[in-house]
């Protein structure tokens, strides 16, 4: 007689909790992680190892690097986090059309591990197909872990979502503030290509993570929401290789005619940078399909779109202008400790963290009294800020400039607590917005459209970085801060026409 008695099924592993959250999230939470742990980590080195080169008879200190000027460091380093933003777009098609996330995730953090591992290797081809696979790689993961987190919830209404996003957030801060500290000073201190590798061990350790815990993500996460038909593949496939092949022929004529130099492949890089925001923003604005008041929105995000590019041009030199200066021209002595020139990178993940609760309470407390300063007043504020740091940044730089003086780290805290002050003005409140303003069938897109504005101002910089212009140059560093309070007061100045624009949308 069979008993009547029957045993509950165990539920999937993916709708488990822990602290009230699905414990797929953890999974992502250690995933990225550990990824913005290798990616920060080798950031941090980048610019160093570029100018770094043979050992220093009179300190001992270490070379081995590739010996460029500071500015084509600056240019490169400029071009690899511009192309990093830019993978984001594609990124996010792939896992809309060909893989779907999790699978996209996957193969992305493979990719970034390969790249890091190639960094590895000494000599000048390993390092720059290192840093292009890290590029392509960071740029597939950035644009679909994000969305796999928003899996892990039933919908927009969960009222857990956004504080497992703030959670979410929490582990790219705890990642980018370890990375310098551990991979960064091991790199400057003991051995370049010993750091590249450790964050080739990290990328490793997360994708571990993601493939073992992978039965705790959402079931959604491994659906291609809108696969390509078999007439597009072989289309796309076929754009492809056309473009691979014409890239080829033009750099064969070119290495064969013994023209080649490193600015023969950042140029084009730099320039498309520089092309492909105006053409995507160009193509939404022009689309018919948008109703008049889609139209509207999408000329004031039009002015949110160019701040922030002129943001992210000064607050991206934090890891190449700011770095350098570090460490040829501040006295960075600390109780007897020398401190190495990477551990300021860890600053502003420590500020970020510090300050992020303090700025959304502020908001919180400022809107129950109907004060809370609108978006556009606050990019105004960013604005201003991150120009600002740039005219303090003028003082230590006119002391050096030209000798060997060395100033007081305490200056690098200060510049970078002020960059950090200017993000939490921008960068969380440009999301928001990018998010409303958004034209209903552009939803998905329009995040990579904001990821545009990072690749924009970081290609300017590296676009003078290519001309030979000497960034840490006192009147550039002053023309930059002129040009960044001006586009803040200009914008304050057409507040009442921005929110006009937005449809009265704060």
């Amino acid at each position: 007689m069979a008993s009547s008695l029957t045993t509950a099924s165990p539920s999937p592993a993916h709708e488990k909790t822990v602290l009230g959250h699905p414990i797929g999230l953890a999974t992502l939470f250690m995933t990225e992680m550990w990824e913005r742990f290798s990616y920060y980590g080798m950031r941090a080195l980048l610019v160093l190892y570029l100018v770094s080169g043979g050992v220093d008879a009179a300190t001992g200190s270490q070379g081995g690097g590739l010996g460029f000027t500071a500015a084509t460091a600056t240019a490169i380093y400029s071009v690899y986090v511009a192309m990093v933003y830019l993978m984001a777009m594609p990124g996010g098609w792939f896992g809309d059309r060909v893989w779907g996330a999790r699978k996209t995730v996957a193969v992305a953090s493979f990719v970034i591990m390969a790249g890091h591992v190639a960094l590895a290797v000494p000599g000048q081809l390993a390092f720059f197909v290192g840093l292009l696979l890290v590029a392509v790689g960071s740029g597939l993961l950035k644009a679909n872990i994000s969305t796999m987190v928003g899996h892990l919830y039933k919908d927009a209404e969960d009222p857990r979502r956004d504080s497992g996003f703030t959670i979410f957030y929490i582990g790219i801060n705890v990642g980018a503030f370890a990375a310098p500290i551990v991979i960064g000073t091991i790199g400057e201190t003991v051995n370049w290509h010993l750091g590249f590798f450790l964050a080739a061990v990290g990328m490793g350790v997360g994708l571990v993570i993601f493939l073992l815990a992978g039965r705790t993500l959402s079931p959604k996460s491994s659906i291609v929401p809108n696969p390509l038909s078999p007439a597009e593949r072989k289309a796309v496939i076929t754009k492809a290789l056309a473009v691979l092949a014409a890239v080829a022929v033009f750099y064969g004529a070119v290495v064969a005619a013994d023209m080649f130099t490193i600015k023969w492949a950042l140029y084009p890089i730099t320039i498309a940078g520089l092309i492909i925001p105006v053409a995507v923003l160009t193509r939404i604005k022009r689309d018919k399909d948008l109703t008049p008041g889609e139209q509207t929105r999408m000329s004031a995000y039009i002015w949110f779109f160019v701040a922030a590019a002129v943001f992210w041009m000064i607050y991206d030199q934090g890891g190449s202008t700011l770095s350098l200066f570090g460490d040829k021209n501040s006295e960075r002595s600390l109780f007897g400790w020398e401190v190495p020139t990477t551990i300021f990178q860890s600053l502003n993940p420590l500020f970020v963290v510090a300050l992020a609760p303090v700025f959304a309470a502020a908001w919180v407390a400022l809107a129950r009294r109907n004060r809370e300063p609108s978006t556009i007043v606050k990019f105004s504020a960013a604005l201003v800020i991150v120009g600002a740091s740039f005219f303090v940044f003028a003082i230590p730089l006119s002391q050096t400039a030209g000798n060997d003086t060395k100033v007081t780290m305490w200056w690098l805290v200060l510049i970078f607590l002020m960059h950090t002050l200017a993000e939490l003005c921008l960068s969380p409140v440009g999301l928001s917005v990018t998010t409303k303003m958004a034209p209903q069938k552009y939803g998905s897109q329009m995040m990579g459209v904001w990821f545009l504005a990072v690749t924009a101002g970081d290609c300017i910089t590296g676009l003078l970085g290519l001309a030979e212009v000497q960034l840490n140059g006192v009147g550039v560093i002053l023309f930059q801060a002129f040009a960044a309070v001006l586009a803040g007061v200009a914008i304050f100045m057409y507040r009442k026409k921005v929110n006009a624009l937005m449809g009265g949308m704060n």
